[in-house]
């Protein structure tokens, strides 16, 4: 019998509080030059919340650490799997920026994430292998990819899989950017399971980097009057859109190619949540590529209540749907979905998968 990659749990944690888009009213944005920015800030919101979608995002409370929102996604997951933890032969963590206390402009990535998340599950296994990843926002997904791989290859039966983040603490409050990032934890268990049904179909990535590379950076805060030493997360948005909007759908049809799965049959694409007009965009631009109309409902979304968390969003979307908690979404026996996302280095990556 065939060895499948199978995810038999999922988790996520959404933190408690609650930014909303009107919170940024009394805001001071401004130009990378530092000069006043043109509109008054009800214009900015209006056409910020047009594009994007997000009405409002969360943060972390000021005493938890991403590694604490990745313990939480992940304890959920292992028990939704209903596997012992000692079990588990890796433990593979997805990040950008480790652990960036509140009001503190340090990231402690020592110990990694993944051996902290270890630590809090109580897992006593010296065999259960625990490493972060950095792939930008495709992270999880990267992970996943990972996992597919340890298992195909025989020397691993269940990974934990988990993607965490709290942007809130590299956001530059002066730059506008700054209100599309939040902050939460997904994982998933992925089990070798001997059948030739679901799971893993086909993957593909890639990583872009010739003129790509800078698209997503750390950069100055917009106020030249703060500490010009201190980084934050920045980016080139319109490139970020045009880059995901040409590799993206390409990236997807790669895979569901490999698969060998018609395009018929896919019932969910769960993109990475960056952008609602982006990933509008880009489900339009893969299905041209089969001639095909997008169906209804195909692509479940969470970026107006979640906002953007990076490598959080695709596990806490899947695990929203499969716990019922998106209307009119949902996941029965067989159906084939896709992951995909784009983010920082620049990368991209997609799993085509059947339940």
């Amino acid at each position: 019998m065939k060895i499948q990659s199978v995810i038999t749990g999922v988790g996520s944690y959404i933190p408690s509080v609650v930014k909303k888009n009107s919170d940024f009213k009394n805001s001071v944005f401004l130009n990378e030059d530092g000069t006043p920015f043109e509109y008054e800030n009800e214009v900015v919101i209006e056409k910020f919340k047009a594009i994007t979608g997000i009405e409002e995002r969360r943060y972390a409370s000021d005493d938890l650490n991403s590694s604490d929102l990745g313990y939480f996604a992940a304890k959920q997951a292992i028990e939704d799997a209903k596997i012992n933890k000692e079990d588990i032969d890796y433990i593979i963590l997805a990040h950008n920026f480790g652990d960036v206390k509140s009001n503190s402009i340090q990231s402690d990535m020592l110990p990694s994430l993944a051996s902290r998340v270890k630590f809090r599950l109580g897992i006593e296994n010296p065999n259960c292998v625990a490493y972060d990843i950095l792939f930008g926002c495709p992270g999880w997904i990267q992970g996943v990819i990972q996992a597919e791989a340890f298992i195909k290859s025989g020397i691993a039966k269940k990974c934990l899989v988990i993607g965490t983040e709290t942007l809130s603490r590299v956001i530059d409050p002066f730059d506008r950017d700054s209100m599309i990032f939040s902050d939460g934890a997904g994982a998933c268990i992925v089990e070798a399971v001997e059948n030739g049904f679901e799971g893993i179909l086909s993957h593909a990535a890639q990583t872009n980097t010739v003129d790509e590379c800078y698209y997503l950076y750390f950069g100055k805060s917009y106020n030249k009057k703060e500490n010009q030493d201190v980084g934050y997360i920045k980016m080139l948005g319109r490139k970020i859109y045009e880059y995901g909007l040409n590799h993206v759908p390409l990236a997807m049809k790669s895979a569901l190619d490999k698969s060998g799965i018609d395009i018929s049959e896919v019932k969910k694409v769960f993109l990475h949540q960056a952008n609602e007009k982006m990933d509008e965009a880009i489900i339009k631009r893969f299905y041209r590529l089969y001639k095909s109309k997008v169906p209804k409902d195909v692509m479940p979304m969470s970026i107006y209540k979640l906002g953007n968390s990076s490598v959080a969003t695709v596990p806490t979307l899947l695990d929203l749907v499969k716990r019922g908690k998106l209307e009119n979404q949902e996941i029965n026996k067989g159906d084939v979905v896709i992951f995909a996302s784009v983010g920082a280095g620049m990368n991209i990556n997609a799993i085509v998968y059947r339940y």
